[in-house]
């Protein structure tokens, strides 16, 4: 092998291997880790700045020159090793294991490493080649991109596949085997590429279980209920419960009665602030950020059909990140606890089923799976804390001892100010039972 083909052999594995190395260098960097090197005032910041401002513009530019390297290394080795074999097997056994080790070690493992150990430095000097040589050879990556998606079936990515949102992940999964972050870290961000897919409807609070006011209800009533409710922003609806017109704040009421007691005829509607409408189909990750942009802190779902499907609130999309949020009032309840004359306390969301198992009768509902569900059909009404209500045994529920089961809801525990917990009592025949709901 003569000196002209070494001397081309081995400026192709250079620029290889730089390549890799900067291709390595590029995946760590983010816009936060560039402006903390121009704040430290690190040499090169300013082009880690541009660089990081568009990463796959540049991460593209390297993969370009990597494979151009890669694939130069390999014909010059499968060249010189069929000038120097008689026989063109023997030429390609050796040239095969040798562009392996080239590819696997020298332009592959040592230069990642370089570049994942030192990301700013390395791509800080990757950035004085790749920012002038992108006004030239960037035209020629997008143009191989764009032939790639066409030949690719399916849409496409517009600006390559190669910076994805699972090598991310990966990344962000080997960080915590190699304990430089911890496993509730590691979920978190996982959940932030989540909430990304997830849709306002899956995280929020249902119609159905939304504490409303009708707009013509006074100050004190609505004040009443946000106490007795434990919220402090009630839904206010209009001709019917899905017809949500306003939201109430518990502040604007204790603020208007504490200033003049005759306020407390007054209308709530008097007080309501303007309702914020988002189609349930909207992304969780956009309403908030236009939530925090906006400063609110609730707003109204809306299905397809135009009619109210829910209330999301901030701390609704927050908990799809950091998981439930909760203080020192909130216990892990225990589902059953059996308490004296044959009464239970019981989760809301105990199973109907479970819970006719206690009293040896089948509760079994076509319109609702659980305790709580029960309560409120049965009320008539979402729940809220003293709620009562009798659960008649009759007909194909009847039971040779009991007449009825009465629930009842228990104040809410934590800062969610959800019932989570019923007392259900046996009402035997013998004992009267109340004609009509009380709340």
């Amino acid at each position: 092998m003569d000196a002209t083909l070494w001397t081309f052999l081995l400026t192709l594995l250079v620029i290889a291997w730089l390549a890799s190395c900067a291709e390595a260098g590029l995946t760590r960097i983010t816009a936060f880790r560039a402006e903390q090197a121009a704040r430290e005032g690190r040499r090169g910041a300013s082009r880690l700045v541009t660089v990081a401002a568009d990463p796959t513009r540049y991460l593209n530019l390297a993969l370009l020159l990597r494979v151009a390297g890669e694939m130069g290394v390999a014909v010059l080795v499968t060249y010189a090793c069929l000038k120097s074999f008689d026989e063109v097997w023997q030429a390609l056994l050796v040239a095969v294991p040798v562009t392996v080790v080239l590819s696997f070690v020298v332009i592959g493992v040592s230069p990642r490493t370089i570049g994942r150990q030192h990301p700013v430095a390395v791509s800080g000097a990757a950035a004085l080649i790749l920012i002038p040589l992108s006004r030239v050879l960037g035209p020629l990556a997008q143009l191989l991109i764009i032939v790639g998606n066409a030949l690719t079936p399916g849409e496409g990515f517009r600006k390559g596949p190669f910076a994805s949102e699972a090598e991310l992940r990966a990344m962000v999964d080997l960080a915590e085997r190699e304990s430089l972050i911890e496993d509730e870290e590691r979920r978190m961000v996982h959940s932030v590429f989540e909430l990304g897919d997830t849709l306002v409807r899956e995280v929020m609070v249902p119609r159905t279980d939304l504490i409303s006011i009708d707009r013509g209800k006074t100050l004190r009533q609505g004040l009443s209920l946000a106490l007795r409710s434990g919220f402090s922003r009630i839904p206010v609806t209009g001709e019917s419960d899905d017809d949500i017109v306003g939201i109430v704040y518990l502040k604007d009421l204790a603020r208007a009665v504490h200033i003049s007691r005759e306020a407390e005829a007054d209308p709530v509607e008097s007080l309501m602030r303007p309702a914020t409408f988002v189609p349930d189909t909207k992304n969780a990750g956009d309403l908030l950020r236009e939530m925090q942009r906006d400063h609110i802190h609730v707003a109204v779902a809306i299905d397809e059909y135009g009619g109210t499907a829910g209330v999301v609130t901030i701390e609704d999309i927050l908990e799809e990140i950091v998981g439930e949020i909760a203080d020192e009032y909130d216990q892990e309840l225990p589902p059953v606890a059996e308490l004296a004359d044959g009464a239970y306390r019981v989760t809301s969301r105990l199973d109907l089923g479970d819970l006719g198992e206690l009293f040896g009768v089948d509760l079994e509902d076509e319109d609702v799976e659980t305790v709580g569900g029960l309560l409120a059909k049965s009320l008539g009404r979402v729940p809220i804390a003293g709620a009562t209500t009798l659960v008649d045994l009759t007909g194909e529920r009847a039971h040779p001892e009991l007449a009825g089961l009465r629930l009842t809801a228990e104040p809410p525990t934590g800062r969610r100010n959800r019932i989570d917990r019923v007392v259900v009592e046996p009402i035997r025949h013998e004992a009267d039972a109340p004609t009509e709901d009380a709340a």
